[in-house]
């Protein structure tokens, strides 16, 4: 998806383009700032593989890839990184899921040729971003530094993103897609965390979409709400309610997400705990 920005309608939200070789903008306290880099060599999957505790990885891992989103007064900082979604994977340890071709493979090959599969190899993940603090706070009185011990943490919480707002017709400021890890799956489907879409051709679709809001406002402590939902199906499933099963008719995210139950559904509120 290639987005024009208009200066203008930078100009009108008070926005400005990072002009120090990033690629980002800075909007109302926040500095938002991508970055797509390559995939790992195999030297540096060596050492994710040490510190993971696995001999297994995505087929393509873009370990320098990023997403960052920082409120400069709060020093409150969310990111996305390819790390931290394994680990994820790694902590959550679904069982693997076993495709149409499995059966055959078992019949046909003998007890010591057959391949065992005893990890989640769809590298599923819960991930939903990594939260830090990244904060100096200087003392009026001495002109010196008020050492501070800040922790924040998601709540779960009542309110719900706001969505009616975010369909009001607004000029785009800032677009990039960021791709962490892809996987083919053996020729099986596909595993991109990108937009948290997972398909196995012939066995399940498993959507994990996360969405973060905030309303822009001049406040110290921005209220950040998250929405997380898993949605899942087996093509069995969706056959039984009419839907088609080939795979070409889920490559749009939304219509996946009309399609599939939803398994787990929850809004949470980032909050901040400082000891001074």
């Amino acid at each position: 998806m290639d987005v024009e920005v208009d200066d203008k309608d930078l100009k009108a939200a008070g926005a400005e383009i990072l002009t120090d070789g990033r690629h980002g903008l800075r909007i109302h306290g926040w500095e938002i700032v991508s970055c797509n880099g390559a995939i790992l060599k195999s030297s540096s999957l060596i050492t994710w593989e040490d510190k993971l505790k696995t001999s297994h990885l995505p087929e393509m891992v873009f370990g320098e890839s990023c997403l960052e989103l920082k409120h400069a007064t709060s020093g409150t900082k969310i990111h996305f990184n390819a790390f931290d979604a394994l680990t994820g994977w790694k902590q959550e340890a679904l069982p693997p899921v076993e495709v149409p071709a499995a059966a055959q493979w078992k019949s046909r090959s003998k007890p010591f040729q057959q391949v065992i599969l005893d990890y989640d190899y769809t590298f599923t993940t819960p991930y939903c971003g990594s939260e830090t603090m990244e904060l100096d706070i200087e003392k009026k009185d001495s002109g010196g530094i008020l050492e501070a011990s800040c922790s924040p943490c998601w709540e779960d919480c009542e309110e719900q993103i706001d969505v009616v707002a975010l369909a009001s017709k607004e000029p785009i400021l800032f677009y990039d897609e960021v791709v962490l890890y892809e996987d083919e799956l053996a020729d099986n489907g596909v595993s991109l965390l990108t937009v948290k879409v997972l398909r196995v051709d012939g066995v399940l679709m498993r959507l994990r979409d996360t969405r973060m809001h905030c309303a822009f406002s001049e406040s110290a402590n921005p209220i950040v709400l998250r929405e997380s939902c898993w949605r899942e199906a087996t093509f069995e499933a969706l056959a039984a309610k009419g839907y088609p099963t080939d795979s070409a008719s889920y490559s749009d995210p939304s219509i996946i997400s009309q399609r599939l139950p939803v398994i787990v559904h929850k809004t949470q509120k980032l909050k901040v705990h400082c000891n001074f």
